[in-house]
């Protein structure tokens, strides 16, 4: 059982490669309010409300970078540090 789990938690960075912002910001939300939930109550329910929680506050931060219409660039301002904005796509 815990190698299963290991391996688990070791697979886990490469499910989340093709997923969007919103989604990866709604992942690591959820776990982190599960996390939360499950030590400040010590019971299951409480972290299944703080994943539930975690994970849409994290989803609707996600999804707020996520502007459709627009491209990130990376570029770099006239000190040399690295910047990033966003502009319509063409």
């Amino acid at each position: 059982m815990k190698k299963l789990i290991l391996v688990m938690v070791a697979a886990a960075p490469l499910a989340l490669v093709g997923c969007t912002t919103a989604e990866q910001t709604g992942v690591g939300g959820a776990a982190v309010g599960a996390a939360v939930g499950g030590l400040a109550t010590g019971t299951t329910g409480g972290a299944l409300g703080g994943a539930l929680i975690g994970g849409t506050a994290g989803y609707l931060l996600g999804r707020s970078a996520d502007r459709e219409g627009y491209c990130r660039y990376r570029g770099h301002d006239r000190y040399g540090r690295t910047v990033y904005y966003e502009r319509r796509c063409r």
